[in-house]
């Protein structure tokens, strides 16, 4: 379909080390429109972090390379800018919210000097300018005594607050795209509230597409309109928020779900996690990299992986098992019965 706002097509991102070539992610392939949100989850190592990365052609080279795939931007490829060309897009049409704040703000630089540096990199503002929009953003994202604010640094900050300085920076020149990865950990669940009412309005006033990274289901089911589910780099499932939540076709999924505490459940009622451990990046099957974990394994799943099989209005899933026997399967299991259909 022409038109979307963002287009990535069987994105390949390997990681050639001395013990052997990393297949952090494989054939992964998305859309993104204006004003939408897409909700990227699976747990650590799935590839989320590495594919965001990708897009913002910050994957470090070496030993990380992007093998194959396009990602197309308003109809430009990404992969193909020269360096020039990725740095002028890179903050202007696509910035990033990083994963840790304290980490990806400079400690000896004063917090409005790095979102006044972002402003002044992209549009045509005098220092001065970019000062008084940085702490206009400061309070935009709402940090108090901005004015006050933009001239302190970041181990002066709170989490919360760092987290919303990074979006202040990251919205700094009205993107087309806002790549928020994590960007409610460990912090407590009434900043996380706030974070995400930033990141809406934002959304909002400029019409941006957001990618939400997260491990947090409640995050997704909070802001998301569809759900990528990645494992061992693959994309197992893709669907609108609904369909992920009450229609989940893929066993990783329903292990995603079934691990979550419900509040209308019995007192120590126990989690069911998933069995295992995830898969060696170094040593992927030829197949569904969650075999070996999978409960409904059959042999076909480790030699090859299966195409995508299409169960409703834009969702899909990679499986190898029918789906009157997914389905089946999903019935028998504990804590769907009132969860899904």
């Amino acid at each position: 379909m022409a038109g979307h706002l963002l287009e990535v097509t069987e994105l390949s991102t390997h990681f050639f080390t001395h013990a052997g070539v990393v297949k952090a992610v494989n054939g992964v392939s998305f859309t993104l429109d204006r004003r939408e949100t897409l909700g990227i989850v699976g747990e650590s190592g799935s590839g989320k972090t590495v594919a965001a990365l990708s897009l913002m052609r910050l994957v470090p080279d070496p030993p990380g390379k992007i093998v194959e795939g396009s990602l197309l931007l308003g109809g430009r490829d990404l992969r193909t800018m020269s360096g020039e060309e990725i740095r002028r897009v890179r903050g202007n049409d696509i910035a990033m919210i990083f994963q840790d704040p304290m980490t990806s703000l400079n400690p000896v630089v004063k917090v409005g000097k790095q979102i006044a540096e972002a402003i002044t990199l992209h549009q045509d503002k005098s220092k001065a300018e970019a000062w008084e929009m940085a702490a206009k953003l400061l309070a935009r994202v709402g940090i108090p005594d901005a004015d006050k604010r933009v001239s302190q640094y970041p181990f002066e900050f709170s989490g919360g607050m760092r987290q919303r300085a990074m979006i202040a920076m990251a919205i700094s020149c009205n993107p087309d795209i806002l790549i928020a990865d994590e960007p409610t950990t460990a912090l407590d669940v009434t900043i996380q509230a706030q974070i995400i009412d930033v990141i809406r309005e934002m959304q909002e006033r400029y019409e941006s597409g957001v990618i939400a990274i997260t491990h947090d289901l409640g995050v997704v089911a909070e802001i998301a309109d569809k759900v990528m589910v990645m494992y061992g780099g693959r994309t197992v499932e893709y669907a609108g928020i609904d369909e992920i939540f009450y229609n989940p076709q893929h066993p990783y999924t329903w292990g995603l779900l079934g691990s979550l505490p419900r509040l209308d459940e019995a007192e120590k009622t126990r989690l069911t996690p998933i069995k295992g451990q995830p898969p060696d990046l170094l040593a992927l099957p030829e197949g569904c990299p969650f075999v070996g974990r999978c409960a409904y394994e059959r042999p076909e799943c480790r030699d090859k992986w299966p195409s995508l099989e299409i169960v409703g209005a834009e969702h899909g899933v990679h499986c190898w098992i029918p789906a009157d026997e997914r389905l089946s399967a999903r019935k028998r299991l504990p804590h769907f019965e009132k969860l899904v259909p």
